[in-house]
């Protein structure tokens, strides 16, 4: 499992990110203090606080690299 931090802090960002993690079969989670969220679900990611950066966690082993270069533009460093 890799975690990475990212933002979508618009409402077209969520949008595009949702479209992006559907892409790969991977489970991915986002966690938000107590909350985690299928990162798949567009309704699941609106009822979090989308003014802070959210944890992603990434349940893949093989195709880790393609899946951070797609979701490159979320990602803060």
């Amino acid at each position: 499992m890799k975690t990475v931090k990212i933002s979508l802090n618009s409402i077209d960002k969520v949008k595009s990110f949702v479209n992006d993690v559907t892409k790969f079969d991977s489970d991915f989670d986002l966690v938000s203090g107590r909350y985690v969220i299928d990162a798949k679900s567009i309704m699941g990611i609106f009822s979090l606080d989308l003014s802070k950066t959210i944890d992603l966690n990434i349940h893949s082993e093989d195709c880790v690299d393609q899946i951070l270069e797609v979701l490159k533009p979320y990602i803060v460093e």
